[in-house]
């Protein structure tokens, strides 16, 4: 799971865009907390902070734990907007999670045992066709990532959703379809040689054709 992520925080006293400019030209990013059958709560929070939690690389997939008015509010990131210039965050949004919630996220996948798959030693290639996985899960028990093994996996072999052991607490949010994750294919190189039949001795022609040739080539031959 990954680690819960702690963003301090204060309550704004006014909404509107004119408050917003202000709060940025402070260094600071107007934001919201809502759900949890509980009325919306408007903060904002520090620009450099939320930014340095946006570098972890796994802040939309974390609890993030907002610190305001001397209370803890155990939230999941939803949506954080980014200016089109500069890409500096403009607003946030953070839903409140309540006992036993579950939750939508996305999941990277990482690709383990990959000496042990006879179709990527051979030369094969690994295509990726998702690199996250929708799940729902236990707000408690969201995983950092969903470790894949390819282990006996050969070329031209799939791996679907039904193949992937998914860790207690989460499961597929599609579930209409056993959607496909990866397949293992060879490469331009590999399918070329495979095509070939024709080795360098069968490019080289037989004794007795040589002989009938030149029988052709000499009026004199018997």
């Amino acid at each position: 799971m990954s680690d819960a992520l702690n963003l301090p925080a204060e309550r704004r006293e006014r909404a509107g865009k004119g408050a917003s400019r202000a709060l940025r030209r402070e260094g600071r990013v107007p934001a919201v907390i809502y759900g949890g059958k509980e009325e919306p709560e408007m903060i904002h929070v520090e620009e450099k902070e939320l930014v340095r939690l946006l570098m972890t690389g796994h802040f939309m997939n974390s609890i993030v734990q907002v610190e305001v008015g001397g209370q803890t509010v155990r939230t999941l990131p939803k949506d954080v907007a980014l200016h089109p210039v500069t890409d500096r965050p403009t607003h946030a949004d953070f839903y409140r999670l309540s006992k036993d919630a579950k939750v939508d996220v996305s999941i990277p996948v990482v690709f383990v045992d990959e000496k042990d798959a006879p179709g990527l030693t051979k030369g094969g290639v690994l295509n990726i066709v998702r690199h996250e996985l929708e799940l729902v899960c236990d707000a408690d028990k969201i995983p950092g990532e969903i470790e894949i093994s390819v282990a006996g996996k050969d070329v031209g072999d799939s791996i679907h959703i039904s193949d992937v052991k998914l860790p207690a607490g989460s499961e597929s949010a599609i579930t209409d379809r056993d959607f496909t994750i990866a397949t293992l294919v060879a490469p331009s190189a590999l399918k070329q040689a495979e095509g070939d039949t024709t080795g360098e001795e069968g490019d080289e022609p037989a004794a007795d054709e040589v002989e009938a040739t030149e029988q052709k080539a000499d009026p004199d031959a018997e």
